[in-house]
């Protein structure tokens, strides 16, 4: 693989994967058009990449035939307060009532989880409290709970993905609990640093979220802000995405790359050929609506071929690296916010309930 280069030398680029767009683009060879003439693009899409669906909202799943699902607080959050699902809340509380409000969330995940994995053939991903992101000790011990209840409902451990947020503490515990044989699923993921530690605590998964950065992007441009210039490949979520799997692909780096957090299916087709991705039901539709072509835009022996450097990252690196990233520091730490909060509004409707 060559001589390592240590992400110190490097201090003085900041992890953003955008920096390295223009190299991309020239290693990018004109992507060849699939036989899907007839097919619409969500099938079409499937020929190229493993297609999850992300929601709570398992009814949904059987139209759009996806191998896999997604959930986070927010979107269990949002199920619950739906008339269809509001029972399983109701039940859960009713039945663990005088155990502990942080497991009753976790029997309620798992609930939910089981439902789902009724409907797709492959795996779901359950996650672990957002609150609990820079304690590696408390969430591998969560982790561990939440498959021992899967366990109790029978559930195969190979069909659970346990999603923690990319964080140095959420690496290391996820790479405890993959030699433990618990699959992770690494979320909250923006930047190239996040994704080398990954690689190297060998997680099963990870989700960069391809939405999330292009928000930032657009935020911070402003009225300068072209959106037909920056769509397709050269989307900053895009373009991070496609930077990870380039060099995952490369050296032959095992871990799996989902891209997520998508705000238009531009952005979905720029991807085609990912390992997998993660798309909303609202998404799905209009993928299943359009007949358009659709062309794979990543492939694993380009990759090969490419021209990448390899480097690696220990603490001290990784927390500069991820602070010289002002895209991925923010939206890191909002995204733990956000499923921090949502997680103290299940709790709330648990004690009402």
């Amino acid at each position: 693989m060559g001589t390592v280069h240590h992400a110190r030398a490097q201090r003085s680029a900041p992890c953003n994967l955008v920096t390295f767009a223009s190299e991309l683009a020239c290693e990018q060879a004109p992507p060849t058009t699939a036989d899907n003439d007839r097919m619409n693009q969500l099938d079409a899409l499937k020929q190229f990449t493993t297609v999850v669906a992300d929601t709570g909202d398992f009814r949904q799943l059987a139209q759009y035939k996806p191998q896999d699902a997604t959930t986070n607080p927010s979107l269990i959050l949002k199920a619950v307060q739906k008339a269809d699902y509001a029972h399983l809340l109701q039940e859960t509380v009713e039945r663990h009532r005088k155990l502990a409000l942080d497991e009753i969330i976790d029997r309620l995940l798992v609930r939910f989880g089981s439902e789902i994995l009724q409907h797709v053939p492959g795996r779901v991903s359950t996650e672990v409290d957002a609150r609990l992101s820079f304690d590696t000790e408390a969430s591998v011990a969560r982790a561990e709970r939440i498959m021992a209840l899967y366990r109790a409902e029978g559930v195969a451990p190979e069909r659970i993905l346990i999603k923690v947020a990319a964080t140095w503490e959420g690496i290391q515990a996820a790479a405890r609990l993959q030699q433990r044989g618990i699959n992770t699923n690494l979320t909250l993921l923006f930047s190239f640093c996040q994704a080398v530690a990954c690689g190297q605590a060998k997680v099963q998964l990870i989700s960069p979220f391809v939405g999330r950065i292009y928000d930032w992007y657009k935020k911070s441009a402003g009225s300068a802000w072209d959106e037909a210039a920056q769509a397709g490949t050269n989307d900053p979520g895009v373009q991070s995405v496609r930077q990870i799997y380039q060099y995952y692909k490369h050296f032959g780096i095992s871990t799996e790359v989902m891209g997520a957090s998508f705000r238009n299916i531009g952005q979905i087709l720029a991807l085609a050929g990912c390992d997998l991705l993660t798309i909303s039901p609202e998404l799905m539709a209009q993928l299943q609506q359009s007949d358009a072509p659709v062309q794979r835009a990543l492939d694993p022996a380009q990759a090969k071929s490419a021209d990448i450097h390899p480097v690696q990252y220990d603490e001290a690196q990784f927390r500069w690296a991820l602070n010289e990233d002002a895209m991925a520091s923010e939206k890191l730490g909002e995204g733990i916010r956000t499923f921090g909060a949502d997680a103290i509004k299940l709790e709330r409707l648990i004690q009402s309930a």
